[in-house]
């Protein structure tokens, strides 16, 4: 089949790759436009523009895929399908109507569940056992379409985000270029998803990166696990910003308040709702990232100090 393929991030380049592998034919990628990046805040290509770029297809650059010029190119172009990847905009009607296969969806989640921009990161933070991948005709509803096929995958204690997203986008790739090989031999149909089972996963904002001490350990480690890499955990120290990396949780300590802070040698460990936590890696505002016992000398932690 001829493909338009659209993509916007790093976890949407093993898709791209296994699909110019394929025995299919990539006419074009659709991706977001250059956008700011780095302390110099330069305008950098998207990782699949770039990668577009290296092999010589041609690349569509638009956040607004409904505006005449863009619907008019993809009718040049007489996709038999799009298959998308963490695109980061909604595509319109008009666009959905142009290839004769329709828009095939990859999302990082076993739906009905988890619809949303951020489904990997509530599957952490809600404590799933087993989340997956799935592949799914594109309608205007949010993540609501017919589903192709699905693969699952284990979400490991230690997992963050960023773990888990890089293993979904290799097995998501094998699964998207299967579900374009089944519809261009007939053999594979859509099921609507079920009505039970609903569950959504807006966009994390640095807020809701935010840790409360006063949860228990177990949420306090699924959610910096979830926001790493990004958005970034984080909490205060001294009035100042402490960005989080993954914590170890440590049963054996039941003795520190909310937020609490001890240290010695090699350790620092924070009080929550229920046991401490073993801070891992920290990075105070406007300083690189360290181990945590490196910080923690450097501040000269005192008996009042308090995460907050």
């Amino acid at each position: 089949m001829r493909l338009v393929f659209a993509g916007t991030p790093e976890v949407a380049v093993p898709s791209l790759e296994a699909l110019l592998e394929s025995r299919h034919e990539v006419v074009a990628v659709v991706t977001r436009p250059d956008a700011p990046a780095g302390r110099g805040r330069k305008l950098v290509a998207s990782p699949v523009a770039r990668r577009a770029e290296e092999v010589g297809i041609e690349v569509i650059k638009t956040s607004r895929p409904g505006e005449p010029w863009f619907l008019e190119r993809l009718a040049e172009l007489a996709p038999d399908c799009c298959p998308i990847v963490a695109y980061g905009a909604l595509i319109p009607k008009a666009a959905l109507d142009i290839p004769r296969h329709g828009w095939v969806n990859l999302h990082f989640s076993l739906l009905p569940a988890w619809r949303g921009a951020a489904p990997v990161q509530h599957a952490i933070m809600a404590g799933d056992d087993i989340t997956g991948a799935a592949t799914f005709q594109l309608e205007e509803g949010l993540d609501t379409g017919p589903v192709y096929g699905v693969v699952t995958e284990e979400i490991r204690p230690t997992d963050t985000s960023g773990d888990l997203l890089e293993r979904l986008a290799r097995s998501g790739a094998r699964l998207l270029v299967a579900t374009m090989d089944g519809i261009e031999d007939g053999t594979l149909r859509p099921v609507p998803q079920p009505a039970d089972g609903v569950s959504y996963a807006p966009k994390l904002t640095p807020q809701d990166a935010r840790v409360d001490w006063s949860a228990p350990a177990l949420r306090v480690d699924r959610l910096i696990r979830a926001c790493t890499p990004a958005p970034g955990a984080w909490t205060t120290f001294r009035g100042e910003r402490l960005k989080l990396y993954p914590v170890r949780l440590r049963t054996d300590v039941t003795d520190l308040a909310p937020g609490a802070l001890r240290a010695d040698k090699n350790t620092v460990l924070a009080g929550t709702a229920t046991c401490a936590v073993e801070l891992g890696d920290v990075q105070p505002q406007g300083k690189r990232r360290m181990p945590a016992d490196a910080w923690a000398r450097g501040v000269r932690l005192t008996e009042t100090d308090v995460l907050v």
